[in-house]
């Protein structure tokens, strides 16, 4: 068998999800960009002098720009690759069509009682969640232990509940959406202070998703 060459990266998901991640990683160095715009200024003042005037308008920016950059490389990668998307489609349909199997079991099984004020989800509903839970498990437990987290991916999918790349994806979306929600408050913190360090609080979620979007089992 011949050595990869260091310099050439054997490309599996990171190939499938190129743009995402290159999206992701233009964030990261805008957040840190952002913030540099509110922390230079006050680096390069005299010590004497008692303000400082910033300039928080790239924390707005990048707060209001990052979730449709993003959607747009998830479109970008979806046009560039139709047959895994077909393919992935197809698992996610036969997975899913599993997992509602499996919650109108336990529905026939349990004993719902009297309904409450709150109607519980539907079977569909419930195949959802699980998904959207099994990524949150995966995405937290891979800031701990990235093999832990694999590992709990291949147990996941061990089932046929779930596909390991679909849980990663999942996971993926989990770690995205926590750096969304950081951008966000970054948005509508009350001081550039402030702003800054939401905004820096984006950056691990964001490193995360990469890690994520570029892990295979395969």
């Amino acid at each position: 068998m011949t050595a990869t060459p260091d310099h050439l990266v054997p490309l599996a998901r990171r190939r499938r999800h190129a743009r995402l991640i290159a999206a992701l990683t233009s964030a990261v160095g805008a957040c840190a960009s952002a913030t540099q715009a509110i922390y230079q200024p006050v680096a390069d003042a005299p010590p004497g002098q008692e303000a400082v005037e910033v300039d928080p308008l790239p924390v707005l920016y990048l707060s209001h720009t990052t979730a449709p950059l993003l959607e747009a490389a998830r479109a970008e990668d979806e046009a560039r690759w139709p047959a895994a998307v077909a393919r992935e489609r197809a698992q996610g349909r036969r997975t899913f069509a599993a997992r509602v199997a499996v919650a109108r079991a336990q529905e026939l099984a349990e004993d719902p009682g009297p309904p409450g004020p709150v109607p519980l989800p539907t079977a569909e509903q419930g195949a959802a969640l699980d998904l959207a839970g099994a990524g949150d498990e995966v995405a937290e437990l891979w800031r701990e232990d990235p093999a832990q987290a694999l590992a709990r991916a291949l147990e996941l999918a061990a089932g046929g509940e779930f596909t390991t790349d679909e849980v990663l994806d999942a996971a993926v979306d989990a770690a995205v959406d926590a750096g969304l929600l950081a951008l966000n408050d970054a948005h509508t913190a009350s001081d550039p202070s402030l702003k800054a360090e939401q905004c820096l609080q984006a950056v691990p979620y964001l490193v995360l998703a990469v890690a994520l979007a570029s892990a295979d089992l395969d």
